[in-house]
Formats: C-alpha cells, structure tokens, sequence
C-alpha cells in the first residue's frame, strides 16, 4: 500500500429529519447566507420553503440556476454576491453540480483575483467560506470531499479545483429528499457513483486489498439499489443505500493506499465541456468501451476480480471472466435506461481529435493512469463510442 493521509472534516448528518439542525449549525459561521441551489425542483418539493422557514432568523440572499454541468459564468455571479454583500456562510441545496458550484464560490470570494485563476493555480486557495450543504441527489459525494468541477464556456475546459479548504462543514443527507428525483437523474447519479468507485479501483496499485474490498462492497451496493430506486422511488432502504454509497465512494476512502490518475472522467469530462450531455451519461457510454479497450494480458486479472467479485461471474478463464464483466457492465447501463452510444446523446464526431487531445492534456492519462493513453488512444476510444 502507499502511504496516504486520510482527514475528512466534514459533519455529516444522515437520515430523515436531520435538517432541523440548519439553524444552529449556521449560526455558528454567521446570520448572512448564501443560499445556491438549481432550477425549481426544490421549491416543487417543498423544501425551498422548510428551508427559509428554519432560517427565519438569517439574511439569507439567493443564487439559483446553476447548470448540470456548472458554469463559470454562475461562479462569477455567486462571487459578486458573496463580496457584495459580505456572506458569512454558503448553504448549497442540490447534488453535485450546485455543490461543485458552492465550493469554487466560496473560494473566489476570498481571493482579488478571477476565479478561474484558482482552477489553473490551486495554491492561490489560501482560504475559503464556510460551506454547508443539503444534498438532493446523490451521484458525486461532493458533500464529504474537497473537490469541485467548473465547466469555461469560453474555452471548454472543464477541470478541477480541489484544496482542503474546500470541504464542507456541514452535510444534511435526508434520503427522503431523493423520492422526487426523476428516474434519469437516479439512473445517470448511480452510474456516476460507480464509475467513481472503478476509478479508484482500477489503479496502477493493487496491494491495497482491504481498499479493494470495500469499493467491492459499494459497486455491489450500487448494482443492487439503483433500479430499484427507480421502480419504487419511495423505497427508504434504496434510497438511503445509494446516498451513503455515493458519500463514501468519493470521500477518499476507497482510493487510500492506491493513488494514481482516473481514465475515463477526464474523457467525459471534455466530452460534456463541449457538448453539455449529463455527465452520468457520458459515463455510462464511455466506461465499457475504456474496459474493452484496456484489456489485455496484463490488465485480464484484475478485470477478472472485478466481473467475480461484483457481478458473480462464475468463470475460472481470467480473460473470458474480464470480457463477460465488461458485458455486465453494459447490461447494467442498458436496465437503467442509459444511452449506450454517443451519437444517442446528441454527440457528433467532428471533433475527435481536439477532444483527445484535450482529454490527455489536461489529466493524467498519459503518466499516471492504470493503462497510459495517449491522444491517438483516447481517440479510437470515442471512436468506438459513435
């Protein structure tokens, strides 16, 4: 195992009801918040109301529509906001994206300069707002992690701040809160809670086998709730299983003792910069074709583990095992209703080669991966993927 360090800060509060606890935890970073959230989906559940019901008591100012793949355009809004009108605490209500959106806020808040420039130099982050959170859908476990993905509209870029000082410090997980999530949104965030997992699983590390057995536990919890949750979307114990299961497989407890660079987000992460498609979506179409093309000798062992262990694929043959995996990972996207080609998610071709090249840049694929991909690489990937 490498050696690593593992500190998460962040208070996490599960269950139902747990949000009676806003008022007093806000109160303890200040009276003047910053409420961000996305479009009207809060406000149709009734939790926008709850919500400014609780902090009656609080100068609370507003910052809606943060896109599925958030802009740079609203972190710049948000961080008018917060200098204008001297925010003490960020309250994110929403999945990902609005959290992703909270975090790169409260740090631009806090610095002279364009936020973008905290993206290109995270070292610039010397401290940031407090953050709290009310999570709405789970698919990222940004709520108990220090990252933040920002899409430049102007450049294409969607990258990465990631600092420390990023974590929230506070969580509210209410699985009740996923019951009026529609279907896509469960579909898309439980592929995008395992393709988290994989990530970390499929390292150039693999001594750390106690690491291994517990993204095995929450990639077989993911396969077991998720169309479930869609079919019965009341279903406390669905629900509350991928909640959790979305939190711990991205608060850096499955990638303890590994390292190394992920190999198929940073390929969608330029696919949805230059076409907006979800980025569960993208995912699903592009996961199964990095398996196939990855696989090898070399590779077939762990690829086994993963269709054994995960799936139950009862075959001895490492590389009969590998490929029936891979087939089960489609079959998995397939029952969850996901797009299984690019050209289905409203991607064209035409731009290939850039997005390859891009892809490589601006990541680990070539250095630092589980198998180095070089441009020529990644684009036969999206190839495969039309």
């Amino acid at each position: 195992m490498n050696n690593f360090t593992f500190n998460i800060p962040t208070d996490i509060r599960f269950g139902k009801d747990q949000i009676q606890c806003l008022p007093d935890e806000l109160a303890k970073y200040g009276k003047r918040v910053l409420l961000v959230y996305g479009g009207g989906s809060i406000k149709r559940s009734g939790l926008y109301h709850k919500i400014m019901e609780l902090l009656k008591d609080f100068e609370v100012f507003e910052l809606s529509g943060i896109e599925p793949n958030p802009k740079l355009s609203s972190v710049e809004k948000g961080t008018e906001i917060c200098k204008k009108e001297d925010i003490q605490v960020i309250l994110a209500v929403g999945g990902g994206s609005t959290i992703d959106a909270s975090k790169h806020i409260a740090a631009s808040a806090c610095y002279d300069g364009k936020p973008w420039d905290l993206v290109m130099d995270r070292s610039l982050v010397k401290k940031a707002l407090p953050i709290t959170v009310v999570l709405t859908i789970c698919a990222t476990g940004s709520e108990m992690n220090s990252g933040a993905v920002i899409s430049n509209e102007e450049t294409h870029e969607k990258l990465e701040i990631n600092t420390p000082h990023l974590y929230p410090k506070l969580s509210i997980c209410d699985p009740t809160y996923l019951y009026t999530l529609p279907a896509k949104q469960t579909a898309a965030g439980s592929v995008d809670i395992l393709s988290h997992v994989m990530e970390q699983y499929f390292q150039p590390n693999d001594e750390a086998y106690i690491t291994d057995v517990l993204s095995e536990g929450v990639m077989k919890t993911v396969i077991k709730y998720a169309r479930k949750a869609i079919d019965e979307p009341e279903n406390y114990e669905a629900r509350s299983n991928l909640m959790w299961a979305s939190t711990v497989g991205l608060n850096h407890l499955l990638t303890v003792g590994k390292g190394g660079s992920w190999s198929v987000h940073p390929i969608e992460h330029v696919v949805s910069a230059y076409y907006d498609i979800t980025h569960g979506v993208g995912l699903a179409i592009l996961t199964p074709a990095w398996m196939e093309y990855v696989l090898s000798e070399d590779t077939a062992p762990r690829f086994a583990r993963f269709a054994r262990e995960v799936f139950g694929v009862n075959e001895a043959d490492d590389m009969k095992a590998a490929k029936l995996g891979i087939d089960k990972v489609r079959e998995f996207n397939k029952s969850l209703g996901m797009p299984a080609s690019l050209s289905e998610a409203g991607v064209p071709d035409d731009k290939f080669d850039e997005m390859a090249s891009e892809a490589v840049r601006t990541s680990g694929l070539g250095t630092r991966s589980y198998v180095k991909l070089k441009d020529e690489d990644v684009k036969k990937i999206l190839i495969m993927c039309k």
